[in-house]
């Protein structure tokens, strides 16, 4: 048996001798060349570890401070690198329409450029060197948000105060609009008055605020200490009762910006021009050229043009017998003619002073049934429209519960309790 096993192998020793021969080889070949595959793939991954972990210069300017071909020039980039960078940044953004205030951030590492990254409104557009080849994308700027307050009192003006404590014009305007048809902030507004207010805000990771909402507010007069409340609910604003706040006729036909009121409702005011008394049958808003006048109420224009002593004028006609009259204004509101619908809280014109006016100012008037009456005495002007419905009313209960807590949060200690007024 063995010498037939050994003149088996001797007979085929050559045949067997190159195939083991092949075979060991080609094993050895296919481990190096797995091995060296490894071994690169190891080092690719490490080299994409450091292009995320290492430091990259950036540069970041404005529009206006620097021109991104400029920026792109200083950074000793080829002239076809730039248009190819520029050109590709314009497949996602129209580079011709760049806002002076827009930024961006440029990257380039030695003498190699890595990403461009623009920040235009809330967008965001990048062009980016990826293996030698340029990719460019876009994406949202994450919005986030957050819930404040502040509170404070009145010196001097509300709208001062507030910007005094920090609050941003807007908002403070939004406050003021939401107790347009309760307060009127030219004339009710005392030294020591109190403040609160509840606002969702949004903005970015670097900080910038987007957008603020007012949620819940209350104004407490000095003097009186009556506190009016408003709370946001249901796309409308409610006092304390679940009364929506909004009624027939707004406090004023200017939105508050601190003005003051001239000349009040008279059967024997001095005229400044003409020098003899006579009735002065309206009330006049003194206020810079320009300042928008609104109407305070739903209604239909009757009259808009010219009228003698009265200078550019609009007359407004409203429901239950009701007319109101704005004189002396610089310029009409888009829309405003004769037979447009207007709806309350929208401009019917500018403050200016033509016709017979001393300075720039709003001759305000208003009749009841073709007589008029001082709108700053009408008893039945702040009637409410309407109540919260009955099928929200406890939803409505819960969440002013909710207002309440941060809103006296926000007043501090000394602050008494709204919710303990309200029993």
């Amino acid at each position: 048996m063995k010498r037939k096993l050994l003149l088996f192998f001797t007979s085929h020793y050559r045949r067997y001798h190159d195939v083991i021969f092949y075979t060991i080889t080609l094993a050895i070949i296919a481990g190096c060349a797995w091995l060296s595959m490894n071994v690169a793939h190891q080092k690719n991954e490490l080299e994409r570890e450091n292009l995320h972990t290492r430091d990259i210069p950036t540069q970041e300017f404005t529009v206006e401070q620097k021109p991104i071909y400029v920026a792109l020039q200083e950074a000793n980039l080829s002239k076809q690198e730039i248009i190819n960078i520029v050109q590709k940044l314009n497949s996602v953004v129209d580079t011709r329409k760049l806002q002076k205030k827009d930024t961006y951030t440029l990257s380039v590492e030695d003498g190699q450029f890595v990403m461009l990254l623009l920040t235009q409104g809330f967008k965001r557009f990048f062009v980016a060197n990826v293996d030698g080849g340029l990719i460019a994308g876009m994406s949202d700027v994450e919005i986030k948000t957050r819930i404040k307050t502040a509170a404070g009192k009145v010196h001097n003006s509300l709208f001062n105060s507030m910007l005094a404590d920090g609050l941003q014009v807007p908002l403070i305007l939004d406050f003021t609009d939401a107790f347009s048809w309760t307060v009127d902030f030219n004339t009710d507004t005392r030294n020591g008055d109190e403040y609160a207010a509840l606002w969702e805000e949004n903005y970015t990771s670097t900080g910038e605020i987007t957008s603020q909402d007012l949620l819940a507010a209350y104004y407490k007069g000095a003097e009186n200490r009556t506190t009016t409340y408003a709370f946001y609910f249901d796309g409308e604003f409610y006092d304390e009762s679940g009364k929506i706040s909004k009624k027939m006729f707004l406090k004023s036909p200017i939105s508050f910006r601190g003005y003051r009121i001239s000349s009040r409702f008279s059967y024997g005011r001095l005229h400044p021009i003409l020098k003899i008394r006579r009735p002065h049958l309206g009330i006049d808003y003194a206020a810079p050229v320009g300042t928008p006048v609104q109407a305070v109420a739903d209604g239909t224009v009757k009259f808009n043009g010219w009228k003698g002593g009265f200078g550019n004028f609009v007359e407004i006609k409203h429901a239950n017998g009701y007319t109101t009259m704005y004189g002396h204004l610089k310029s009409f509101g888009k829309g405003i003619k004769e037979g447009a619908k207007v709806k309350q809280g929208q401009t019917v014109g500018y403050i200016g002073s033509t016709g017979l006016s001393t300075g720039p100012h709003l001759d305000f008037r208003i009749k009841e049934r073709d007589k008029f009456v001082d709108f700053l005495r009408m008893k039945n002007r702040n009637s409410a429209v309407r109540d919260v419905p009955a099928e929200k009313k406890q939803e409505f209960e819960e969440l002013k519960v909710l207002y309440l807590k941060e809103l006296n949060a926000a007043a501090g200690p000394k602050q008494p309790s709204a919710v303990q007024e309200e029993k």
